[in-house]
């Protein structure tokens, strides 16, 4: 094991992208409702479409121009802002529709690598989500994918979502931890960024795919973290030491 880790009790993840196929899943549910609804869009570019209002609605709440809202909240206001765009008869959609497609983002499919890793790393760590995921979000995704968390940290338990300080913070608070003995796991620079400067240590997967063939963001690390790993298999044999 790395000597930084050694001192490190919990291990918290970005779970959307970083253990998670978010865009293949999302593409996946839309599929139908976008057929029967005669919606000449590739789901996939639905997919993207919808992960793209993501962070300018968390900003909203970030800045306080609005109150905490939880993300299911923010994708359902997001999965109606994309079909408005693309002149969806509302009238035509009941409201089970939405409810049942808003519920893509817990039914998402773990990397290849995801779940082995994670129950090997959670034989010598603590480990659960530090993502802005809401818990009710993350204990579906985590039945539907058999991600084997031992507690659900992030923006629900902080009231406000990544990278303020406080989703950090208040989250390695909630395990009990001071932020030098937790980690941070993420596929995505800024995200890693933030954590370190809360005090938290850094591991950086690589996940060149996650936003498709042409991505563009996140296909190195950008900067000296405690770990950087090609897959959650090879971060699991530099912390374990298998």
């Amino acid at each position: 094991m790395l000597d930084v880790f050694k001192s490190v009790g919990f291990l918290g993840f970005d779970v959307f992208g970083t253990v998670v196929d978010w865009r293949s899943g999302v593409a996946r549910a839309a599929e139908p409702f976008l057929r029967k609804h005669s919606l000449e869009v590739d789901p996939l570019q639905f997919a993207d479409e919808w992960r793209s209002l993501y962070q300018p609605a968390m900003q909203r709440v970030r800045s306080g121009e609005r109150p905490w809202v939880k993300l299911d909240v923010l994708n359902r206001e997001n999965l109606e802002t994309v079909l408005r765009r693309h002149q969806v008869d509302f009238g035509a959609i009941t409201g089970a529709e939405l409810r049942e497609l808003n519920t893509a983002w817990e039914k998402l499919d773990p990397w290849p690598d995801s779940v082995e890793a994670l129950r090997v790393l959670k034989g010598r760590f603590a480990i659960g989500p530090l993502s802005n995921g809401h818990i009710a979000g993350m204990l579906n995704l985590a039945r539907f994918g058999g991600l084997p968390w031992d507690v659900i940290t992030g923006a629900e338990i902080a009231h406000n979502y990544k990278p303020m300080p406080q989703t950090y913070l208040e989250s390695a608070a909630a395990v009990g931890l001071p932020p030098q003995r937790v980690s941070m796991v993420a596929a995505h620079n800024d995200d890693l960024t933030a954590a370190r400067a809360a005090g938290l240590r850094t591991v950086f997967i690589r996940r060149p795919s996650e936003h498709g063939p042409n991505q563009i963001t996140d296909l190195n690390a950008t900067d000296n973290w405690d770990v950087v790993a090609e897959s959650l298999i090879e971060a699991a044999e530099l912390l374990v030491g298998r």
